[in-house]
């Protein structure tokens, strides 16, 4: 039978493209099971005892062996996750990240805060997946892909928000730190403990027995399918969630150049008419979109995800924290105690920058009611109805009714976990 030019070119393209395929596999960081008899390498008689000796010397299995929990904070920008991050912070046991997805952003998506090209996001979310993945599996040394200028000698000074992670800035990461520094502010973990070495910080993740990752740059629950189903983790999702009408007013009082033209609506009391709506209808498409997925409860989010509003673990977070732990089945720690009792109950000036997260949280869930005009909550109240009834939360009428703390604009909902 003869063959056209092209159909050998494309069956050669086939092989090669096969063949990489394979290659890529085999090459890959792989995680190896146990031999299984099967008819091609034993017979039914094989020494049982030189089985069970292969699994004992090669013990890597295609599933999580090590019982650590895998904890991933989904959240978007003020919407309480610092807060939230310090509820595993604080815990002995926890290994956690403070946004090491920053360096992906930053790195792929130059000059850009919040890409909204569909091919920048595909991009990023990939090479996301592929971070987090080998960050729960404690190989730190895959940020220095993304860590710019590069590392030397598995040392760097630029990882984003280092001091924000108490493990990064104790023994063995940091051995200058003494017992008067156990409460470190941010910047002063940073100038005591130096440079931080990744080889040491990876050490002290595969001492812990859990970790934990906050990040702000994965929209949707579903962009995390592929991590939730993989059998090498034990991943559990914590999609926090805040009254996106409370989201607006702090981001338009922290990024003050950003949300410069918000900022103008709110003071003249006129919408500039370049107004970028965007800045508020993305976070409530993609609370929509997320929640959604999440409350629908489909089988491979089965006992892996839990949807926390804000308002409610700012108005009772004991009780809160301690629903969250019991979903992940860890254990909380009088640490995790302590720091509720001693960082809910601040005054104004209590945090001492924007990212604080020291403050009266129950009051600081209501701030919004006074920072914005009731034009622009009206405009948010209608931009995004949907979510609002979704998850809860209920509109002002008036601009009375608006500033009238006595009347409560969260409905009293339970949204159990997914078990």
């Amino acid at each position: 039978m003869q063959c056209s030019w092209k159909a050998v070119l494309l069956l050669a393209l086939a092989s090669i493209a096969i063949q990489y395929t394979a290659i890529r596999t085999f090459t890959a960081k792989s995680f190896h099971s146990c031999p299984i008899p099967n008819p091609m390498n034993c017979s039914l008689t094989q020494d049982t005892d030189v089985a069970d000796r292969l699994c004992d010397e090669n013990p890597t299995f295609p599933y999580n062996l090590s019982r650590k929990t895998h904890v991933l904070i989904l959240a978007t920008t003020r919407s309480g996750s610092s807060f939230v991050g310090q509820l595993f912070n604080q815990h002995f046991d926890v290994f956690y990240l403070f946004e090491p997805l920053y360096h992906v952003q930053y790195t792929l998506i130059p000059k850009l805060t919040q890409s909204k090209s569909t091919t920048d996001r595909r991009v990023m979310l990939g090479a996301s997946r592929d971070l987090l993945r080998s960050l729960y599996d404690c190989d730190l040394y895959f940020l220095e892909n993304y860590i710019k200028p590069q590392p030397v000698n598995h040392t760097t000074d630029r990882l984003f928000r280092r001091g924000a992670s108490k493990a990064l800035c104790s023994p063995p990461v940091c051995e200058s730190l003494g017992a008067v520094d156990l409460h470190l502010e941010e910047g002063d973990c940073v100038k005591k403990c130096g440079t931080l070495n990744l080889t040491l910080a990876t050490e002290s993740c595969r001492e812990h027995g859990h970790v934990a990752i906050k990040t702000v740059r994965v929209p949707e629950v579903s962009d995390l399918r592929a991590l939730v189903e993989d059998p090498r983790l034990n991943l559990k999702v914590i999609q926090l969630v805040r009254d996106p009408r409370g989201i607006l007013a702090s981001r338009s009082e922290t990024f003050r150049d950003t949300y410069r033209l918000w900022r103008i609506w709110d003071g003249t009391g006129r919408k500039p008419y370049n107004l970028d709506v965007t800045q508020l209808t993305t976070v409530c498409e993609d609370f929509w979109n997320s929640v959604s997925t999440g409350l629908n409860r489909p089988p491979w989010l089965k006992g892996k995800y839990m949807l926390v509003r804000y308002e409610d673990l700012a108005r009772n977070p004991m009780k809160k924290t301690e629903e969250i732990y019991d979903f992940l089945g860890i254990p909380m720690d009088s640490n995790v105690e302590r720091w509720i009792q001693n960082n809910t109950r601040g005054d104004r000036s209590s945090s001492k920058h924007k990212y604080g997260t020291v403050r009266n949280s129950a009051a600081t869930a209501e701030k919004w009611r006074f920072r914005l005009s009731y034009e622009i909550v009206a405009f948010t109240q209608h931009a995004c109805q949907q979510v609002l009834a979704q998850l809860g939360y209920k509109t002002a009428g008036s601009e009375e009714e608006l500033k009238n703390l006595s009347i409560s604009l969260v409905e009293e909902r339970d949204f159990l976990p997914f078990s």
